[in-house]
């Protein structure tokens, strides 16, 4: 089962390859992997999303736990939680096709922001099913190049997610 997790850690140099580390030390593929700032300058979250049994899930959690500059652990699997991943497409496009793609943007939601003579460049923000769609839905045109941001996700309660 893939399960996510919120972890929160000081913003100091090495903290995300520790993290990493520790994680495919412990011989689990990490799925998705995407670090920033929070609210708190000195804080970074890290969004990792692990395919783990809950045995397993609770080896790395514990094992997390320990490292000196993590300071809370959130599991946001099954809980009430928003997850979104950030996707730019870059799409074959000669001029007969560009209004046949710009369609296809127009459903997903998905925005235009570059184009020249021979390619378009998609932006789409969403939930993973969603951008695979629109990747399915694209490789008919010639799909050029991707890049996808890794899962991000914040529980919906008002109040922060529980520590586990």
């Amino acid at each position: 089962m893939k399960h996510t997790l919120a972890v929160l850690v000081e913003n100091r140099p090495g903290v995300l390859t520790h993290v990493s580390g520790l994680i495919s030390r412990r011989a689990f593929n990490i799925e998705s992997i995407a670090a920033g700032y929070t609210e708190e300058p000195d804080t970074t979250r890290i969004t990792v999303e692990v395919e783990a049994d809950e045995i397993e899930l609770e080896q790395v959690v514990n094992q997390l736990s320990k490292l000196i500059n993590v300071i809370k652990i959130v599991n946001l699997t099954g809980s009430d939680s928003i997850h979104r991943e950030l996707a730019l497409i870059k799409v074959k496009a000669k001029p007969e096709t560009r209004s046949d793609i710009v369609d296809i943007v127009d459903i997903f939601r998905a925005k235009v922001v570059d184009v020249n003579r021979e390619t378009m460049v998609i932006e789409l923000t969403g939930e993973q099913t969603k951008i695979d769609a629109l990747c399915e839905v694209l490789k008919d045109h010639g799909i050029i190049e991707i890049v996808r941001t890794g899962k991000v996700a914040l529980s919906r309660s008002p109040v922060p997610a529980k520590e586990l």
